[in-house]
This record gives structure tokens, sequence and C-alpha cells, in this order.
């Protein structure tokens, strides 16, 4: 068996921080976030072109060079069990492995850091690190997941791997408060950012389509807050 992916973005100076990398995407996800705005990646990857895992190698060995970072998006990424092991490939051709994950596989995870398979890590923390937020923010009721989320968090912030813990500010889904409990909750990480809300297209739940993203100013006034909690802080996605 061999990776399968449903979305490529060829060439990006803003995933990977640092890297000219390329951006991969996996079909399917475990969550079903109402504001999550690649719906039809989450729900309907068939729709979507089958990409090829050796179509990717065969690409980054004739631009040998060129790209100093591969980084796997989904849907998630984790529940595709092929993903370690092309990992080790990208590692065969000098380049650098990264992942963006929502936490939900704590087993694969803890297994990629251990064997050294990834350089840097994007978790995001849909909601402040309780049950019933996160529920809620997630659409699941499936109680472990969340309990793995809480594990990755720790693991990470327990590890070398360069990471990054980033929440997505959601209006109707997050208050003040909610952003603050989180912040409280990996006080220490090395790094957290905050992410401006911007639906593009069809969101799982379509109001979300239509909500307005909070000001930005309500984000930079948080951050002034909590930015003192760690030891790099952003914010993207405004216009600040």
């Amino acid at each position: 068996m061999a990776m399968i992916f449903r979305g490529w973005q060829k060439t990006s100076l803003m995933e990977y921080p640092g890297k000219v990398s390329t951006v991969l995407f996996t079909g399917g996800c475990n969550f079903r976030c109402p504001f999550c705005y690649n719906r039809d990646v989450v729900l309907s990857p068939e729709k979507f072109p089958k990409i090829t895992e050796k179509e990717v190698l065969d690409f980054l060995k004739a631009r040998k060079g060129l790209y100093q970072g591969v980084i796997v998006t989904g849907g998630e990424p984790t529940m595709h069990e092929d993903l370690p092991d092309f990992f080790w490939k990208i590692r065969e051709l000098g380049i650098s492995p990264a992942l963006e994950t929502n936490g939900t596989n704590y087993s694969m995870l803890k297994n990629l850091l251990k064997e050294g398979l990834v350089d840097f890590v994007a978790m995001d923390i849909k909601a402040p690190l309780v049950w019933e937020k996160y529920r809620i923010a997630t659409g699941t009721e499936n109680k472990e997941l969340f309990e793995n989320v809480l594990k990755s968090v720790k693991l990470l912030m327990g590890s070398n791997v360069d990471y990054e813990l980033r929440t997505t500010v959601v209006p109707v889904i997050h208050q003040r408060k909610d952003i603050l409990d989180i912040a409280q909750s990996i006080n220490g990480a090395r790094k957290y950012v905050l992410q401006q809300f911007a639906p593009r297209g069809a969101t799982i739940d379509p109001k979300f389509a239509e909500t307005p993203p909070y000001p930005d100013s309500f984000l930079t006034g948080i951050g002034k807050n909590i930015s003192k909690n760690f030891a790099e802080f952003g914010i993207r996605n405004t216009g600040e």
C-alpha cells in the first residue's frame, strides 16, 4: 500500500516556517468541526482526483535541491496508516518532513517522533481542553479522540521536535474566555498561534460560511494578555 492524496499545493513559502515546501492534502477526517471550510475533503474526498505517492516522489526527485520541506495536512493525515512509510521516503530524498494534525492519533504521533520521522508538527487546539467544549467544536461524540488530543499536547510540549499549537478563533464557537483558558492549559508551550477565522467556500455547517470573523482587534487584544505564556506567539490571517 502507499499514500493517496486528494490535494496538492506544489509550492508554499508559508506552511512550513522557513522552508520552501510542497503541501499535500489527505482525504477524510475523524472530526466534523462545524466551521471547517474543507468540507468536501472531509466528507467526500472521492470527489477529488487521486494523487499517488509515486507522482509526488517523482516530482520531488526531478526537482532535487529546490524543495526543503514536505508538509502533509488534511483532512487528518494520521488516519492513514501508510503515513510513516511515506515520511521515510521523504527523508531518503534529503527533504524535511512535517505534519499538520488534530492530535487524535496519539500512538502514530508518538511513533513518528520516536523514529525521527517528522521535523515539524503543527497541531490544532480546537477549543478549551475540556470534553464538553471540545465535543461541540469538533462535532464528535467519541471521547477517546479527545483523550488522545490531551496526550498529544503533552507529548509535543515535552518533546524536542519543532512544533506549534494553534487555534482558529471562530465566532459562536469561541468567546474570549475560551482562548484565555486554552492559553492557560498550554502555558509554557514553545509556540502558540491564533488564526483569524476566514471561511473559504462551503463549511460543514453551512451557517459558518456566512459568519463574519471577529474584528482583528479582538485577536490582538487577547494576544496582549497571553503572549507572555509562550516562548513564541503569533497571530495569522488578520489585516493588521
